[in-house]
């Protein structure tokens, strides 16, 4: 029997690397949301955003390629396999409970907020924003809607938030067959079924480009557009980034298995990235649900 061992790797430069590219990113995205709340985004904040990216993206395949290349050498023991689990494991909840603030604060403005600046439960006030005001949700008008103008409409959840949905169930079910396809040693139909995966989620994004091209033009619906534009661009915004940053993997992922870096038992990479796209997935089902449909 093996004595148990875990390799500990030598100092890094990646872990303070990395938190400096994070938090220019979020300084970027966070100045470029409150420009463009006033009108305007200058050139500083998208330039910050643009490098920080680039900054993020080779931490990212430095870091990784490094960790890759050990397991590859045979340094990662079955204890260190487990630790691999448990924070992805722990990463994932980590967006869970990101997403959670997002849909609490869409929860808490159409379920107590919006019913309460409306005069529910104050005696003699019909509503405490201005004369006309309608506490129903979607929320499109603003008290300012010459500086904040509302939006029109809203976008229908039956055509392409539905066919947005569609293409997320479909890939969720290639990856499966593709993983599937690695556990059979089959590697010519994994990588056909993370071929279509790929495409699936970029024909995702695709969709997703042109509903907020038809959002901002012909509906006005912006993050300027009151509390249902804030809420709606954050929740479907950030997933489109998830989405992103799943396809990367993928991408990632394909690499590796065209490269033989995976086994039918040894391939928790390739595991990782899945748990992570179906995770995405749900969300997906979670928004379409509560900010197309209902």
């Amino acid at each position: 029997m093996e004595t148990p061992r875990y390799y500990v790797p030598a100092r890094s430069h990646w872990p303070i690397f990395g938190a400096v590219s994070v938090f220019l990113v979020i300084f970027s995205m966070a100045s470029i949301i409150h420009q463009s709340s006033q009108g305007h985004v200058g050139f500083f904040p998208v330039a910050l955003g643009i490098v920080a990216s680039i900054l993020m993206l080779y931490m990212l395949f430095g870091w990784f390629g490094e960790v890759v290349s050990e397991g590859l050498r045979g340094m990662n023991s079955d204890q260190l396999k487990r630790s691999f689990r448990m924070s992805m494991g722990w990463f994932i909840f980590s967006e869970v409970m990101f997403f959670a603030g997002f849909f609490g604060a869409l929860f808490y403005a159409r379920t107590m907020a919006v019913p309460w600046i409306g005069g529910e439960g104050a005696k003699g006030v019909t509503n405490m924003l201005w004369e006309g005001f309608l506490p129903h949700w979607p929320l499109l008008k603003t008290p300012d809607m010459q500086e904040f103008p509302g939006a029109m409409g809203t976008i229908d959840a039956w055509k392409l938030p539905f066919i947005n949905t569609i293409l997320l169930v479909i890939s969720s079910v290639t990856l499966t067959i593709a993983h599937h396809a690695l556990r059979e040693s089959n590697k010519q139909k994994a990588l056909l079924w993370l071929t279509v995966t790929l495409t699936l989620g970029v024909a995702f994004m695709c969709v997703q480009i042109y509903e907020y091209s038809h959002a901002i033009n012909d509906l006005n619906l912006t993050l300027s557009s009151g509390i249902y534009g804030s809420t709606f661009f954050m929740l479907t915004g950030f997933h489109g980034l998830h989405v992103t940053l799943g396809g990367v993997m993928i991408f990632v992922m394909y690499w590796r298995v065209k490269n033989d870096h995976f086994t039918p038992e040894d391939h928790f990479g390739f595991e990782a990235a899945a748990w992570y796209w179906h995770f995405v997935d749900v969300v997906w089902l979670l928004l379409f649900t509560f900010v197309y449909v209902l």
